[in-house]
């Protein structure tokens, strides 16, 4: 009986384990190329983002700034966060330095809650609305929230007063010329008291104001016993309508005197009320 099985041979042996090294080796590299495809077309970001030094200098609209990758990297889902992990493509200028389209000079406040997780601005700021604009374009929501928070800024901590009285009280006299000339006389103001609550004569009167008399007051608080360390009752009316102040009523009068002194006759004294909506 005639057998119809034939062993292969040497040669075909090799070349079935030629096409099967062959398949492998296309599977893999298929494999390998499928894999860089998913991990997205740019598959240089994390080379770009290893070449990201940690001191880096910023070109915003033409201000020139240096800060640390860590700084810009604060606060997570940022576009300044995308912009230095490699998500956002950063363009740079002729000398190397990262370039943002953005207002310069708000950048700085922009900087300096990176700094230091809070918002310290000038007195009288009057770009809010435009840093607040800055904030929600770098997606900075931290920031934002401070902005859109209806608070006065006060010198020596947050104050949650936006209205309130304030009261100066004066004390004076008229004082003689030189050389005993009676008919011209000067206003001599001995001290101008200021009464009200702490934080809002804090907020209006700043640096001019001396505490001595009652020190470590807090700003809910109220005093009757600071004055300003100037003598000058324009200068205090000036601070007041600058704080969106307008004086309500006054009241004056007599004061005691010396009848031997011809000055201490004219000791008066004057209370200005102000009020703020």
């Amino acid at each position: 009986m005639q057998s119809n099985f034939i062993l292969p041979t040497i040669e075909s042996i090799y070349s079935n384990k030629y096409n099967n090294s062959q398949s492998s080796s296309l599977n893999t590299k298929s494999k390998f190329f499928q894999s860089n495809m998913a991990s997205g077309s740019n598959g240089g970001s994390s080379n770009e983002l290893s070449n990201v030094p940690q001191v880096i200098e910023l070109n915003v609209g033409g201000h020139y700034y240096t800060t640390t990758l860590s700084t810009l990297l604060f606060e997570s889902g940022s576009l300044l966060t995308s912009m230095f992990t490699g998500n956002i493509r950063v363009s740079k200028d002729s000398r190397g330095r990262y370039f943002i389209d953005r207002d310069g000079a708000l950048f700085r406040y922009v900087l300096d809650y990176l700094r230091n997780d809070g918002l310290t601005l000038p007195k009288k700021f009057e770009e809010a609305d435009r840093l607040l604009v800055e904030a929600e374009y770098f997606r900075l929501k931290g920031l934002c929230k401070l902005l859109k928070k209806p608070t006065r800024k006060d010198p020596r901590g947050p104050t949650s007063r936006t209205s309130g009285f304030i009261t100066l009280c004066v004390r004076g006299t008229y004082a003689f010329g030189r050389d005993g000339i009676a008919d011209i006389k000067f206003r001599k103001l001995q001290r101008i008291l200021v009464c009200g609550n702490v934080g809002l004569s804090r907020e209006v009167f700043s640096d001019t104001l001396n505490e001595t008399r009652d020190p470590d007051r807090k700003t809910d608080c109220y005093s009757s016993r600071f004055y300003l360390k100037h003598p000058h009752l324009e200068m205090a009316f000036d601070r007041l309508h600058e704080s969106n102040f307008k004086m309500v009523t006054s009241a004056a009068g007599g004061a005691g005197y010396d009848p031997e002194s011809e000055e201490t006759k004219w000791n008066h004294f004057t209370n200005y009320v102000f009020f703020r909506e």
